[in-house]
C-alpha cells in the first residue's frame, strides 16, 4: 500500500504552536518520519519546537530544488511508494498556498495517493478575515513588479479589475521592501481605494488596518520594516 501525503502548516512566527496549530495537526505531525520541506533547516525546528518525539538525525527530511523536474518529484515522493507517510511542510503558513510544493501534490493525485491537508495558519485568509473588504470575490497575486514604473502600471492594473469586478486584490511583499510598496500604493491608487495593511498575523506584534488611500495618507505610515506583512486592495 502506498502512505498518505500529509500537508502540514505551521506558524507564520515565532508563537507556541499551541496557538496557531490544533492539537490534531500537530499529533499528525509527531507521527511522520518523512518530510519534504522549502528549507530543510527550519524544518527541522519547526519539528523540534512542537516536540516531534524522534531525534531530529532520525527523521528523514528532503529539501524542494528551487527548480522542480518531474525527476525531483518522482524522487521526493518515492517514499510513499515504499508505503511510507510523507509530510509536506511550508516554510510558514499553509504548504502549496502561495507557497512551493503545489506540483508534489498534483502528481500525488496522478499516482492516486491520498492526500490530507490539516488545519492550521494561511496569512492570506487571516488577512481576508480581518480586512472587512469583499470576502466573496478575491484574487491573490504574489509579489507585485519590485521597480518603476512597472510597479506602478500593475498597481493601476490591479485596482481597475477591482473596481470592474468588485474583487479584493491580494498581494505581498520582500518584509525589506514594504514602505516601498506602501508609498507606490499611496501614490498610485484613487483616494476612495480601501486598502488593508495586515503585518505580523498571529504574533504579538499583530498589526491589521483597513483605510481609505486618503485617510492612509493623512496618518503617520505604519511601521513595517521587516515585518511579514499582507496588503488587500478594493475599488469602489
Amino acid at each position: 500500500m502506498t502512505g498518505v501525503l500529509w500537508l502540514l502548516p505551521v506558524a507564520l512566527g515565532d508563537t507556541a504552536w499551541e496557538v496557531v496549530l490544533p492539537s490534531a495537526t500537530r499529533e499528525a505531525a509527531c507521527k511522520l518520519t518523512h518530510f519534504v520541506a522549502e528549507n530543510a533547516k527550519t524544518a527541522r525546528a519547526e519539528l523540534k519546537r512542537i516536540g516531534h518525539p524522534l531525534p531530529l538525525r532520525d527523521i528523514a527530511i528532503e529539501q524542494l530544488p528551487e527548480k522542480l523536474t518531474p525527476t525531483d518529484i518522482d524522487r521526493l515522493l518515492a517514499p510513499l511508494k515504499e508505503g511510507h507517510n510523507l509530510g509536506l511542510v511550508s516554510e510558514a503558513g499553509c504548504p502549496a498556498v502561495a507557497d512551493p510544493g503545489a506540483l508534489l501534490v498534483r502528481r500525488a493525485h496522478e499516482l492516486n495517493i491520498v492526500v490530507r491537508p490539516l488545519v492550521g495558519p494561511s496569512s492570506l485568509l487571516l488577512g481576508l478575515m480581518a480586512s472587512g473588504l469583499d470576502g466573496q470575490h478575491f484574487a491573490f497575486h504574489g509579489y507585485l513588479p519590485a521597480k518603476e514604473p512597472e510597479r506602478a502600471k500593475r498597481i493601476t492594473e490591479l485596482e481597475k479589475e477591482s473596481a470592474q469586478k468588485r474583487q479584493t486584490q491580494l498581494f505581498i511583499e520582500t518584509p525589506y521592501r514594504n514602505h516601498a510598496i506602501f508609498d507606490a500604493l499611496l501614490a498610485t491608487c484613487r483616494p476612495q481605494t480601501r486598502l488593508c495593511v495586515a503585518a505580523d498575523l498571529t504574533l504579538p506584534s499583530e498589526e491589521i488596518a483597513t483605510r481609505r488611500i486618503a485617510d492612509w495618507k493623512r496618518l503617520p505610515a505604519p511601521a513595517l520594516d521587516k515585518r511579514p506583512t499582507v496588503f488587500l486592495l478594493l475599488a469602489d
